[in-house]
């Protein structure tokens, strides 16, 4: 049966062909990011497209398949940042955490990790046209061709693109009270969530900062302070050492595989101080800097952007603060350069007398982007015996890295022999990093003690947010893990990080 020609036709234009093409790329991050891929979500994805198509096919009459193609990537471009956020974080990335793309290079393993080789056929299209355009005549010629539209043709698409304006503004109007991100980009769709993203950060009312006291947010929780705290004073005048765990979950702790113990060091310690098995994670885009924020500030971190870019240049309360005016050095360890993240800036904002980066700890037993925790434990332990031998307290604030996404150590790092069923596994993989995490903790806590500072000081360890998301697991990684907790590892869980708090002889 032959096709009407006037089908043939509509089907050979260049905004039918790039509806498509859309519309293809569409259902592909749907069926990832919303797990839907339904009749809706396309129809929530149009106007966007149309929008734009309708203006290039009223405005453009030079160059139009340039213009179609520039639309079509630069849409494509934020559908694979949207599916690839998603793997990792599980929310809808904005133009706040995009503007941070040039950390990426630093965490490529952790990019490619996530990525599924079917991600990449999101871009095929865009090769193709490129390919076409340059090897063949008749699609060069058809290109000219589309670009020759009458008076009527132009009036037709600007009425279009004026009506799916009228669309997108009632899909985001309706819309923007949803609470849930994930529903709020799957109603509105994901381009006009994200112009939204962008339109709203500069109308969020402020709040008088003055009515936020401690009073306030007591009476608010219905909290009323103790008249003698527990521990009150037990650990006072000691030094201070904060030691930030890299992607470490609380289920690692008590965990056993086939009878090997994964964190018998953590174990040791959770048993001899305080464990606080109900403690979650308060990070937002700049994960690892957030928790570093967090914790030093006792503050939330920002709604839209990484604490680290958003605080910048900025005096915040913080605890290096008040340790300075009662006396103590305050230093923090990391064996990244402290330019990742904007580190440099942040450590100023919080008040820390000194950092300590990759220029102090230098190349030595590298694992991922830095030197390994080994080292990491081994110089700070050098550095706070020197000013224990000034006559100095301190405050340490260290960040582990060895442990870090996609948590691919050297087979040299590996400590634990695990089943061959964890062969080529993530689950496998974060359990080694995570066990060699804790063999390196156990040498920092030894070093402590032969440095004589172990009973002088008060130590907090934390994990600063989940390393296995749900949301990125497979099947049988997933299975994996269920089968080690014997139970269901869900959300709850995958923010659980633990809080041990130590003072020797206290």
């Amino acid at each position: 049966m032959r096709m009407p020609a006037s089908l043939r036709y509509a089907l050979s234009r260049p905004f039918t062909v790039f509806t498509l093409l859309i519309a293809a790329k569409f259902y592909m991050t749907s069926a990832v990011v919303f797990g839907n891929v339904g009749f809706n979500p396309l129809l929530s994805s149009l106007p966007s497209a149309w929008l734009a198509f309708g203006l290039i096919e009223a405005l453009a009459s030079k160059r139009k398949l340039t213009a179609y193609w520039s639309v079509n990537l630069i849409y494509t471009c934020i559908y694979f940042a949207v599916v690839m956020y998603y793997k990792y974080f599980g929310i809808i990335v904005t133009y706040h955490a995009l503007a941070q793309v040039g950390q990426v290079t630093e965490v490529k393993g952790s990019v490619f990790q996530l990525m599924h080789p079917y991600f990449l056929l999101i871009f095929i299209d865009l090769l193709a046209i490129v390919g076409l355009w340059l090897w063949s005549k008749r699609f060069r010629l058809w290109a000219a061709e589309a670009g020759r539209p009458g008076i009527g043709h132009r009036a037709f698409f600007a009425a279009l693109a004026a009506g799916m304006l009228a669309v997108s503004l009632t899909q985001v109007l309706s819309n923007r009270g949803i609470v849930n991100e994930l529903k709020q980009a799957e109603r509105m769709g994901v381009i006009n969530y994200e112009a939204y993203a962008i339109l709203a950060s500069g109308m969020k009312e402020t709040v008088d900062p003055d009515t936020v006291t401690r009073e306030a947010v007591q009476r608010l929780k219905g909290i009323r302070p103790a008249a003698d705290p527990v521990g009150w004073g037990a650990a006072e005048g000691r030094n201070i050492i904060f030691l930030q765990l890299e992607a470490f979950q609380n289920i690692m702790l008590d965990l056993r595989v086939d009878g090997q113990e994964v964190t018998p060091v953590l174990n040791g310690l959770k048993r001899e101080g305080l464990y606080f098995p109900r403690f979650y994670q308060q990070v937002g885009a700049g994960n690892t800097s957030d928790s570093e924020y967090t914790a030093n500030t006792s503050l939330y971190t920002p709604p839209a952007g990484a604490a680290s870019a958003v605080y910048a240049g900025k005096a915040l309360p913080s605890l290096p603060k008040l340790l300075e005016a009662m006396g103590y050095e305050t230093m923090t360890f990391h064996t990244n350069d402290v330019n990742f993240w904007n580190r440099d800036q942040l450590y100023q904002a919080l008040g820390f007398n000194r950092y300590y980066d990759s220029s102090f700890f230098k190349d030595e037993d590298w694992v991922h982007f830095g030197s390994s925790d080994e080292v990491l434990y081994r110089k700070t332990v050098e550095e706070l015996a020197r000013y224990d031998a000034q006559g100095a307290k301190f405050y340490a604030a260290l960040v582990s890295m060895s442990g870090h996404h996609p948590f691919n150590l050297p087979p040299r790092k590996n400590k634990m022999k695990l089943p061959e069923r964890f062969n080529d596994t993530f689950v496998g993989d974060y359990i080694r990093s995570q066990n060699y995490a804790d063999f390196a903790l156990g040498q920092f806590v030894d070093r402590l003690k032969a440095a004589g500072l172990w009973e002088k000081s008060m130590i907090v360890i934390y994990g600063d947010h989940m390393g296995m998301p749900i949301y990125s697991l497979t099947k049988d990684d997933r299975r994996l893990l269920e089968g080690l907790l014997k139970r269901p590892y869900d959300y709850t869980g995958m923010l659980n990080i633990p809080l041990i708090i130590v003072a020797p002889g206290a």
